[in-house]
Parts: C-alpha cells; structure tokens; sequence
C-alpha cells in the first residue's frame, strides 16, 4: 500500500513538473511572437480644428456680361454724310457731335417756311385791318352783314395759315436739327459702320455706329427655379438690393462687386431657370461685353457657424462622417450632419463641436483606432480656406 501511495506521488509530481514546463515554453514562445510582431506605424494626415465663423448664403449661376444701355446710331433724315466726329473705341458722352450730314438743303427749307410765315403774318395784318373798318361801317349801316362775315371768315384762314407756317418752322428746325448726329447715350463706341462722302438714307439698315454703354455695366445670368421663392423672400425681408459679386470662371478672381437690378417676372419653362439682372460699377473695365462670368447672389449671413475644410467630409453607407481625433491623434469616425458646402468650406451642425481637431488631408490610408502624425502644420484658418 506504500508503495503504490509512492508511485502516485511520483506521478503528480511529474505531470505538475509537465505542466508546468508546458506554460513556461508557451508563455516564452509568446513573448517572442509578440516581440517579433510589425507594430502599426502612424499615419500621417493633416488636420484641422473647427471654428466658428460667419458664413455668406451664396447662389451662382452662370452670366454674360452685358451692356447697360446700348445703341445703334443711325440718321434719321437723308443727304450726304460731311464728316465723322468720332473715333473708333472713343468714350463719348450723350449730347456729343458724333457726325454731319449736309445741312443746305434743310437750311433752305427752313428760310422758306420763315418767308410763307412773313408774307402770311403781312395779310393777316392787313384783313384784321380791314376787319376793324367793317365793324365800324356796319354801325353805320355803310356796308353788308355778309361783307363784314366775309372778313371775318379771312381773318381767321390767314390766321390758321400763319399756324400753319409755325408748324412748318418748327418741322423745317426739327429737320435741319438731324443734320448734326449726336450721341443719344453715353458710353464706348465700336466699329465705324460708314465713312463721310457717302449718301444717306433715314431708311437706311445699318447705322453709323454703336455706342455701348459699360460704366455702369450689367450681367445677366441664370438661377434653378426653386430659387425663385428663397429669393423673393429675402427680398421682401431685407428691402434693398442684394449684392452680388462677378467671378472669373477660370480663377474665381472678383471682377466687380454689384447689385441686384431685376428678378425676371417669368420663369424659363424650357431650362426650369430664372433670369436675374444685376448692375455693377466698371471704371477699370474688368467687365467686358459678351464675357462669361459666375454671378453670385448673397442672399444673406449664417452668423458663428461650425465649419470645417470641405475636404474633412467623407461620405460613406451610412451618410457624411469626419475623421476626428482625441488628445493622443488617435482616429475614431465622427457622423456630421452637412448644412452646405461652399468655396471649399463645409457648414455643419450636427456632430462635432467648435475646437475639435479633425482630419483634413490622408484619409485614403486611415482607419478608426489608429494613431496619427501631422505631416503639414495648418492652423485652423489656413485649413478651413483650402
């Protein structure tokens, strides 16, 4: 009995020993693994903090500019053209000699209606006259009712007459006053159409020149017809004009800061757009008749919004998310709620809170729980700008 107890014992011993040896070489073999393991290196992004700011509503659409005003001058009576007062890309103003046609003839019409005026004055000075001495004979029973009411009768023709020659002066100035053609507005004028020495024609198709009108210039352009109803709206609540800025398409340099002149009264069935006009101050002629630019309507100010570089946004399954991280730069997926997204700058309100640093440039290689290096130093103003 002792000695099975004995070999019991040897045997617990052995297999405590096996065990024992098992963990250790187990525990050294993982320790190795786990010293031999890559670690995850950082990755590097760059990032930003959100602030907030206020942020202008803006809407653009696609404009052409325009002229303000433009005209085609053309003569309005017939003869030969004199001489051309005007040179080609000439700023004029309105009232300004642009060319002369002719002017004997209207000259001579004009001394005539003058000389039937003189002679028709003469005899209706001379039948009132006569007037006068009948009123006094037929007191005296001297002469006729009917002689006296035949006098009358030619006081008032050579009456209507010397009207009538008024009006044919008048005409005859009015005539010999198109001989001179002046500038109806001003403004820049193109291309001479004609040259002095030709003849002339009030009938005539083509005009002598076109003025168009650029300082102050305007800029047609197009907006989604849902838009017409926000528009009208802040119309109505603000009472003044809204402003709106023409972009260079290429760079969206600023070429001019305007005003909102005109929302169109019909909406475009065919495109589902509505026109706007707006007119802009061009002293320096940035804005150029038959230039494309983007016009932008501000229709108003999002007072300390939260905003972030647009390029933080991502958009996956579930919706739009940021990459945001903690006090250790480690990455966790944030859901944001995106209000709008303009001139790079994303507005949000739902989801992250003024300065938070989030992940703006790296996202490609990032993954939640990861940690991360800056690899650019960008302040929040710098980023949310790009």
């Amino acid at each position: 009995m002792a000695h099975v107890l004995s070999t019991r014992r040897v045997l617990a011993v052995v297999v405590v020993a096996a065990i024992a040896a098992g963990l250790a070489w187990r525990h050294a073999h993982t320790g190795a693994a786990d010293a031999s393991a890559p670690k995850v290196p950082p990755v590097l992004v760059r990032s930003a903090l959100v602030q907030r700011q206020d942020m202008p509503i803006y809407l653009t659409g696609v404009g052409t500019v325009t002229a303000n005003q433009s005209v085609t001058v053309k003569v309005r009576v017939d003869g030969e053209l004199d001489k051309v007062a005007f040179t080609e890309g000439q700023d004029v103003k309105a009232g300004q000699v642009l060319a002369q046609i002719d002017p004997r003839a209207f000259q001579a019409q004009l001394q005539q209606a003058l000389a039937t005026q003189a002679k028709d004055e003469a005899q209706l000075a001379n039948a009132r006259r006569d007037q006068q001495r009948y009123a006094k004979l037929i007191k005296e029973d001297a002469t006729t009712r009917q002689q006296l009411d035949t006098q009358n009768a030619l006081v008032s023709q050579l009456e209507a007459a010397v009207q009538m020659d008024a009006a044919q002066i008048s005409y005859a100035k009015v005539q010999l006053g198109y001989t001179t053609i002046t500038a109806p507005i001003g403004g820049r004028t193109g291309v001479r159409l004609i040259d002095a020495g030709n003849i002339v024609h009030a009938t005539d198709n083509t005009g002598l020149v076109v003025i168009n009108q650029i300082d102050p210039i305007a800029v047609l352009f197009a907006l989604p017809e849902d838009e017409v109803t926000q528009i009208n709206r802040v119309l109505a609540r603000s009472g003044s004009a809204l402003p709106v800025a023409a972009l260079k398409r290429d760079t969206g340099e600023v070429l001019g800061q305007g005003r909102l002149l005109l929302v169109n009264n019909q909406i475009d069935t065919t495109s589902g757009t509505i026109q706007l006009k707006a007119l802009f101050p061009n002293p320096a002629h940035a804005l150029w008749p038959g230039q494309y630019v983007n016009a932008r309507l501000q229709l108003g100010v999002r007072k300390a919004a939260l905003t972030v570089a647009a390029s933080a946004v991502q958009r996956g399954q579930d919706g739009t998310y940021v990459y945001a991280l903690d006090a250790q730069r480690e990455a966790r997926v944030q859901p944001v709620h995106v209000v709008f997204i303009q001139d790079n700058i994303a507005v949000v309100d739902q989801g992250l809170t003024a300065g938070e640093r989030v992940v703006v440039g790296g996202q490609y290689k990032l993954r939640p729980g990861l940690r991360t290096v800056e690899y650019q130093a960008a302040d929040a103003g710098a980023e949310a700008g790009k």
